[in-house]
């Protein structure tokens, strides 16, 4: 007799598990704890099998029906229910493993180690508000390039133009991880070339003008704000790192003796050690505001609220705003175009001295990166000739 919902919901467990048969070897299977498994008792290639299909009440009566007409279909087919489900699940946990999300984090875990801890979760951001809400599901081969594109002209009609370009490129390195792992055939990020608003590269204002350049020193050298930002201003020409590594600058990173500054991966861009040689005029700024701020032990350059807060990152704009300079002119930023132009241009340094100095990735001809101590006699004596030659531009400027 066929089975009906009124009799399964009066099913009681006994002292034994029990069968309550439907039709065509579907039945309820009550444990004496109470539960009620759905299985089907099948013939296959001269064996007798079960096939689960679910626990009651999550699985109904005629849901359970519906699955055993399945599976009677596939026997029909010549296909064995049991080892058809099996697969299913290998498939749907390949999917799973498969997805954009899965194969980005593995990714982003993996160049992390090479990137700093801000640059880490700045991706890791990115990532997972502008892709895993759309595609993150998705296999890789299942995502098609208009789907792609839909996603980066979501991002882009926010006015996020930059952010677009910026994530279209992220996507890009996920796929070529994919293929590289084998899972993805391709990267279908080449197929949506000029599909986006062309994103106009904004450059730092700088002053690059030797003359220029001279006037700009002796205003720096004047500044009447606090010593602390004036001595940030006066050291920055010289060793023209980026604004926020100069801003977190700590005592512990100067050595006097070997007039080195070593910044620790953590604080730099690309997640790898950097050393700034120290010309003589340097160390007698940092000599100077040793006096001032040494005995904290902690920032170079602090906060004026808090020792313990490294200088605020709006302080060196509101320097140049003070003395008159506009954004036009001049940035933080700026101080490393300035030093890229004249040292190449005037001094005629060589390039990969340059570029090592500002913390570029540069190969060596073999296409290895170059360690953090690379060239570094030649980077010193390049730093030194660097603030002599600065100090020549402040006395012709008067």
């Amino acid at each position: 007799m066929a089975l009906t919902d009124p009799k399964i919901k009066q099913a009681k467990p006994k002292d034994k598990d029990y069968k309550l048969s439907d039709a065509r070897g579907l039945y309820l299977l009550v444990t004496k704890k109470g539960a009620k498994y759905w299985r089907l008792k099948y013939r296959f290639a001269g064996s007798e099998k079960l096939l689960s299909l679910g626990v009651y009440p999550s699985v109904t009566l005629k849901q359970a029906r519906k699955k055993a007409d399945l599976a009677k279909e596939q026997l029909e087919q010549g296909i064995d229910p049991s080892q058809a489900k099996k697969a299913k699940k290998v498939e749907i946990a390949t999917a799973q493993a498969n997805n954009f999300e899965a194969i980005a984090l593995e990714w982003h875990k993996q160049q992390s180690a090479k990137w700093s801890e801000s640059y880490t979760a700045k991706v890791l951001r990115a990532i997972e508000r502008d892709l895993f809400p759309y595609i993150g599901s998705l296999p890789l081969d299942q995502i098609s390039p208009p789907q792609l594109l839909a996603v980066f002209k979501r991002i882009e009609n926010r006015g996020a133009t930059e952010t677009a370009h910026r994530v279209k490129q992220i996507a890009g390195q996920v796929y070529r991880y994919a293929v590289a792992t084998g899972r993805a055939q391709r990267d279908i990020t080449p197929d949506l070339k000029g599909a986006l608003v062309t994103h106009k590269t904004q450059h730092f204002s700088a002053i690059t003008d030797p003359e220029r350049v001279g006037k700009l020193l002796n205003m720096l050298d004047s500044y009447e704000g606090t010593s602390t930002v004036r001595a940030a201003l006066q050291l920055a020409p010289l060793v023209f790192v980026r604004p926020k590594e100069l801003r977190h600058a700590e005592w512990h990173e100067i050595d006097f003796d070997k007039a080195e500054w070593r910044i620790p991966a953590e604080k730099m861009k690309m997640g790898v050690d950097h050393i700034v040689p120290l010309s003589r005029q340097a160390i007698d700024i940092l000599q100077e505001q040793k006096l001032l701020t040494g005995h904290w032990g902690g920032y170079v350059f602090p906060s004026a609220r808090s020792p313990r807060r490294p200088m605020s990152d709006n302080a060196i704009l509101s320097a140049f705003r003070n003395m008159g300079i506009s954004k036009d002119e001049m940035t933080g930023h700026g101080f490393r175009a300035m030093a890229r132009t004249l040292l190449d241009e005037v001094l005629e340094e060589r390039v990969e001295l340059i570029e090592h100095q500002l913390a570029h990735a540069v190969k060596d001809p073999l296409g290895r990166a170059y360690n953090r101590t690379a060239h570094l006699p030649q980077r010193t004596a390049m730093m030194q000739r660097w603030a002599d030659y600065l100090d020549e531009l402040r006395v012709k400027a008067g």
